[in-house]
């Protein structure tokens, strides 16, 4: 599927690490999706397509909502969540960076996941 919705850059503030004491309060995550879908028959109709300020509203609420040792595991999390949420995503990806070595710019983990 080519086409795609992009949100590039989400900030959010989510609980995740696996040192307890990396997760004692939310740390600022970055957050890139893509969402996949079919746009030839959308028709210039908003309510045909996703709503992707809806998506980011519904990442930032889903990342305070619980605690996550991993990114791989929170990643998942709002992958399956998105494909739940939103039925005009036909497949999603979820980049998530988090700053935390000293010397890197990020750490992150990436996944594509489809119904």
């Amino acid at each position: 599927m080519n086409d795609r919705i992009i949100i590039r850059g989400l900030q959010v503030a989510a609980t995740v690490g696996v040192p307890d004491a990396e997760r004692t309060s939310p740390q600022r995550l970055e957050i890139d999706l893509v969402l996949e879908g079919d746009f030839r028959e959308l028709g210039d109709d908003v309510a045909r397509t996703t709503d992707y300020a809806a998506v980011a509203a519904w990442v930032r609420v889903r990342c305070n909502e619980r605690e996550f040792r991993l990114l791989e595991t929170l990643a998942e999390d709002l992958a399956d969540g998105v494909l739940a949420e939103f039925p005009r995503v036909a497949a999603v990806g979820v980049e998530i960076r988090k700053f935390v070595l000293p010397e890197v710019g990020s750490v992150g983990v990436g996944i594509r996941r489809e119904r």
